[in-house]
């Protein structure tokens, strides 16, 4: 079992953008803190102070260093996938933000969304998102496909103030 300490230092770890980002970007392949620092347009220092955060609490793991140009000793890093069963508080807006700044850049037609409002007692409300999660968990599970492309969703549940 985790100590308190430890999951809230997993839970500031996960209260960061650019460390999701980061997790998304080894999720299916490892990947240097150059690269991570190139894609994200991060200064290297910074990726790396990133990388050593998601490291020290579990969400990364180095692969074995290998060399790179001119020989110079390179350490990939790849997501360990505990962040999806990782429950962060009051994660909503990071999580907003995150994918924001991920579609950023996409064309309208690259990004397929789905919008609906429904009327539901706590009971179903329970249920639809139960069902939800399970989808998502099968999915998860069944790790990736050798031939597919990485794809990401975000679902978003809420009140609706307006309809009453």
């Amino acid at each position: 079992m985790d100590s308190d300490e430890e999951l809230q230092a997993r839970a500031r770890a996960l209260s960061s953008p650019i460390r999701l980002r980061i997790l998304r970007l080894c999720l299916h392949r490892p990947r240097t803190n150059k690269e991570i620092a190139q894609t994200l347009a991060l200064n290297p220092a910074t990726a790396l102070h990133h990388v050593r955060t998601l490291l020290s609490t579990g969400f990364l793991a180095a692969d074995e260093a290998r060399s790179g140009n001119r020989g110079a000793r390179e350490i990939p890093y790849r997501a360990t996938g505990l962040s999806w069963s990782s429950r962060v508080p009051d994660s909503a807006p990071v999580l907003v933000d995150t994918f924001l700044q991920e579609i950023e850049g996409l064309q309208p037609a690259e990004i397929e969304v789905w919008r609906l409002g429904v009327r539901l007692n706590s009971g179903h409300r329970a249920e639809l998102l139960g069902r939800l999660q399970e989808v998502l968990d099968d999915y998860v599970r069944r790790g990736p496909d050798e031939d597919g492309e990485a794809t990401s969703i975000m679902l978003a549940h809420h009140p609706d103030r307006t309809a009453d």
